[in-house]
């Protein structure tokens, strides 16, 4: 799995702050905008505020873009369930990959040796089919049918700081599954490191005011593990 951060909104953190005071703020936007661009301390002051009192529309002014390669498609229909974002999908519709096809392999087939072998067997006579089927003449939209959800695709998402902050409350979370957890902590990471004041506190909702979970995993979420 690669997940790079392909772009962000420039002075995303003082956008935001920008947009917070507005609201309460008779001054003009230049004005404001100019007062925090003095004072940056300004901007930590107010967004921590922002934050944690729940104003959190004024975040969707910032947007993130991520670039992710090797994931599943098991992944990516956990994904767009998230709607409040951008999706760029590598489609198995029109491109063929003659080349042949990558897969995801889970730790927990990995570990057994004799699973593992009927799992790559399985993996290698689908692909050695779909070659086939192309050769035949089969279009790639049909003869994509037979490949499984461990066929590997490329991502390109976008989300605002307000989606981003709710994506990963959800699948930052022990209780996630692996692989999307496993891309969600690594965006986190990115995320914080390009706007920390936006993802200071971000993750799953045992790092603010508790599990949110029917069945909690009985472990406290750690940022050391970005």
């Amino acid at each position: 799995m690669n997940v790079k951060l392909l772009k962000s909104t420039k002075d995303a953190e003082k956008i935001c702050a920008v947009a917070a005071r507005l609201c309460y703020s008779a001054a003009k936007i230049d004005d404001i905008d100019e007062n925090f661009t003095t004072d940056k301390d300004k901007v930590k002051d107010l967004l921590s505020k922002v934050i944690s009192s729940g104003h959190h529309s004024v975040l969707e002014h910032a947007s993130f873009t991520f670039g992710v390669e090797g994931v599943s498609r098991a992944l990516l229909a956990q994904l767009t369930r998230h709607r409040i974002a951008s999706f760029s999908v590598q489609s198995q519709r029109y491109v063929k990959f003659k080349s042949g096809v990558d897969f995801v392999f889970p730790n927990t087939i990995k570990k057994d040796e004799k699973v593992l072998e009927k799992y790559n067997n399985f993996l290698k006579s689908t692909e050695s089919l779909y070659k086939e089927f192309l050769d035949a003449g089969i279009p790639a939209e049909d003869a994509r049918y037979i490949l499984p959800n461990a066929a590997t695709t490329q991502i390109i998402i976008t989300m605002n700081a307000r989606e981003l902050r709710h994506f990963f409350s959800l699948r930052c979370c022990n209780r996630s599954q692996w692989e999307i957890k496993e891309m969600a902590c690594r965006m986190l990471s990115l995320a914080r490191k390009e706007s920390p004041l936006l993802f200071k506190d971000a993750g799953p909702d045992c790092l603010r005011e508790g599990c949110s979970e029917t069945s909690t995993c009985g472990k406290h979420w750690k940022k050391e593990k970005l």
